[in-house]
């Protein structure tokens, strides 16, 4: 399993680093688990998941080779798409609720 942090999710680490631990337990969890630990998103986030860290913390992930599965690539569109395999889990964002879903 190929795992990658955006400089995104490493930032928001490093602010809301009270919590670090809980976010590293649900980093292995998600690893462990990609589909079933996370809900699919939609509309403007679809290719994503997101799953709940603390009461309104949660992280946004994606799963390629699932993204590839139901063709969300094409919207999606990672830069290194073709060279990443299809073990690959990407986190893309962390943090409170109402935020993440803002980037």
């Amino acid at each position: 399993m190929q795992v990658l942090f955006s400089d995104s999710f490493v930032d928001s680490l490093k602010k809301h680093s009270s919590i670090k631990k809980a976010v590293q337990k649900k980093v292995d969890m998600i690893i462990q688990e990609p589909i079933a630990l996370g809900e699919p998103l939609k509309g403007n986030f679809r290719g994503y998941y997101s799953s709940p860290v603390k009461k309104n913390f949660l992280i946004i992930y994606l799963y390629c080779g699932i993204c590839r599965k139901k063709g969300d690539d094409e919207i999606v569109r990672c830069g290194d798409c073709k060279s990443s395999p299809d073990e690959t889990i990407r986190f893309i964002d962390f943090g409170p609720h109402d935020r993440a879903y803002q980037k």
